[in-house]
């Protein structure tokens, strides 16, 4: 009888153990799987990112950059109206031939609709514009801009801080 008594005590002992066990592997599963989750999330975010920012890491043309700039400047209170963007034709037309001119305006439209951060739009392409602009022609830009906010209708306030941040990426002073 104490022998049948220790064969049980094992087996219960067992039985414990092995339900201790499955509910610690349980346990890790459930672990990895957040763990699991939590990555994907954070590559899919970054995806995200990246596509956000393509229509921008696209343009190698300071032509294209500054139509892109001042059209996504110029769309942030509403979309671009025909008017607004003959001005932009008009203004990146004196930079550029006609054709180019265009084909600026056409993928500035395009990437402006694609991305809704102006502040990204201003981060990634100012720099760009920086490196490849004299401090003439950046002023030059500037007065752009100040032209097709104020054509095509009625006027567009520019945010201040938009054309501070603009104008501290394009490597001016700011007080």
């Amino acid at each position: 009888m104490p022998f049948l008594i220790a064969i049980l005590g094992v087996l219960g002992a067992a039985a414990l153990w092995y339900y201790r066990m499955k509910a610690m592997n349980d346990a890790a599963r459930e672990v990895a799987d957040v763990v699991g989750r939590v990555q994907g999330n954070i590559r899919r975010k970054k995806l995200r990112k990246q596509a956000a920012l393509s229509p921008l890491t696209a343009i190698d043309d300071p032509v294209v950059a500054a139509a892109t700039l001042i059209t996504s400047i110029v769309s942030e209170n509403g979309p671009v109206l025909p008017q607004r963007e003959a001005v932009i034709r008009e203004v990146i037309s004196g930079i550029a031939d006609k054709k180019k001119a265009d084909e600026a305006v056409i993928y500035a439209k395009w990437a402006a609709s694609q991305i809704d951060d102006t502040t990204l739009v201003i981060d990634k392409l100012a720099p760009f514009l920086r490196e490849r602009l004299d401090p003439n022609e950046r002023e030059d830009l500037l007065r752009m801009l100040n032209r097709v906010a104020q054509g095509g209708g009625q006027t567009v306030k520019v945010a201040d801080q938009r054309m501070l941040r603009l104008r501290q990426k394009l490597g001016f002073e700011v007080n």
